[in-house]
């Protein structure tokens, strides 16, 4: 059954911003050839009407002091999104600051059937460790394996694991979850030790590999749905094979 409501949620951890960083740009035109039709022209006011950003690119080819200012579509019934942010190094893998860039769009079947396209083109463009894409009502179970209780550790549901907080992982490689589009760059399915070709023959039947040697992962034909056992299973079957996600090994 193709989802209709709620939003998919995108989001991919790459090195920190440097000088002359070309890759905000990169990263909006990445997105725009992945999804027909969307031009992410506009941004949003604090009183949530639409400006136009009639010298878009010329603006996010300059410096971005760190991060990506909001864009969107401008299409309030069909709302498309894309912003990032620079997160520091005290609260990230390793010490060390990344570029964060989040993503939304509808799940109608276009943006169900663009989402391996969306999330490859926006992780190979921010030169990404990892990333995922996940529908919001599977991703607001997946935060809570991170979330702390008024008790000490997390306490997540479904049986899904407890995962370290990024700032408490090794090392950037390091996926901090899974979602149901999964993006491991090279180094990452290093890191986890994907692929392996006598465990992974499910995941690889719905997997493809990129330009650079990195891989998407789908974990699910339809989009996560964690009342599905099927679906469930399945989240559950990939915490098993990869122990390194969150920092558990």
């Amino acid at each position: 059954m193709v989802a209709t409501e709620g939003s998919l949620l995108l989001i991919v951890y790459g090195p920190a911003f440097l000088d002359d960083d070309k890759r905000p740009l990169a990263v909006a035109h990445a997105m725009e050839r992945a999804l027909p039709g969307l031009r992410l022209g506009w941004t949003i006011s604090d009183e949530g009407g639409f400006i136009p950003l009639p010298r878009r690119d010329a603006g996010l080819a300059r410096n971005m002091d760190g991060g990506l200012p909001l864009l969107c579509n401008g299409d309030e019934s069909h709302l498309v999104t894309l912003t990032g942010w620079e997160s520091p190094a005290g609260l990230s893998p390793g010490g060390r600051a990344q570029l964060e860039i989040h993503a939304k769009w509808l799940p109608d079947a276009a943006g169900i059937a663009a989402g391996m396209d969306v999330l490859e083109g926006v992780a190979e463009g921010v030169r990404a460790f990892w990333g995922h894409v996940t529908p919001d009502g599977a991703a607001l179970d997946i935060a809570l394996q991170t979330s702390p209780t008024l008790d000490g550790p997390p306490c997540p549901p479904r049986g899904l694991p407890s995962l370290k907080l990024p700032e408490d992982i090794r090392s950037p490689e390091i996926p901090h979850r899974l979602g149901w589009l999964n993006y491991w760059s090279a180094a990452a399915a290093r890191a986890i030790g994907f692929p392996d070709p006598t465990r992974d023959a499910e995941l690889l039947s719905r997997s493809r590999r990129t330009a650079t040697g990195g891989w998407v992962v789908r974990l699910t034909d339809a989009p996560l749905d964690l009342d599905n056992p099927a679906h469930l299973d399945a989240l559950l079957r990939a915490y098993e094979r990869f122990p390194e996600i969150g920092g558990r090994r």
